[in-house]
């Protein structure tokens, strides 16, 4: 009698939080747990984080609608919410949030064929209520060296956003006007009033959001993408 020495196959190992491994075994390990929203591989390192309390999932919600309310009002910039990005090997973030300007128009991020997004989009902000020394530490030095533009790093317990910007391969503080508004280098017209964000007073940040999207330098920028866009075979 013939004996069936068939086994069956190994299962995939789930990710763990600590674990370390490259870029292509964390996704492998990732497709086979369809269930799992949130895990990001930083320099190696698995990072998966708990679940998500009001105090990050509230700041998120406010800052997103003011990136997106910027979005709805440019033509050729795109955002997204926690998805993952593929940088190298070693790295495959999920940002809170990233704006980014259509490749096609010269924007350095691309969408590949299986639908991720790949390289430093233009701007990335992350809430930073219990991920401060990881936001603020490797994933910052990973997305100053993919070239990242912008960075908000919103220190929700601090009651403190910090903006830094690209200079040279490193990463500065970006300064508010005398009126208290953080103004983007990368996307004219996206106006912050931190202070207002931070208070959660509506009036005043949509006011400074709207002088934004009305100012010259706003208008400038979207003819330019228009322009590029018409250029583009």
């Amino acid at each position: 009698m013939a004996t069936d020495m068939r086994l069956d196959a190994p299962a995939v190992p789930l990710l763990r939080n600590g674990d370390r491994m490259d870029r292509e075994e964390f996704e492998r390990r990732w497709e086979a747990m369809p269930d799992l929203k949130n895990a990001e591989l930083i320099e190696g390192v698995v990072y998966m984080a708990a679940a998500l309390s009001a105090d990050h999932g509230t700041p998120h919600f406010d800052l997103i609608k003011l990136l997106g309310y910027y979005e709805m009002q440019t033509p050729y910039v795109t955002g997204s919410d926690n998805a993952s990005v593929r940088f190298d090997k070693r790295n495959m973030p999920q940002p809170d949030i990233l704006l980014r300007i259509d490749e096609a128009l010269g924007g350095q991020s691309r969408i590949s064929v299986d639908r991720y997004f790949e390289g430093g989009p233009e701007l990335i902000a992350e809430i930073a209520n219990t991920t401060k020394t990881l936001d603020l530490g490797d994933k910052k030095k990973v997305y100053q060296r993919h070239g990242v533009r912008e960075y908000i790093v919103w220190r929700v317990e601090d009651k403190v956003l910090a903006w830094f910007i690209l200079r040279d391969g490193k990463y500065v503080a970006h300064q508010p006007d005398a009126d208290g508004i953080f103004k983007s280098e990368v996307f004219p017209g996206l106006w912050l009033d931190a202070k207002a964000l931070i208070a959660r007073d509506s009036a005043s940040l949509l006011q400074a959001a709207q002088l934004g999207i009305g100012s010259p330098e706003h208008a400038a920028f979207v003819q330019e993408l228009a322009r590029r866009e018409s250029a583009t075979p």
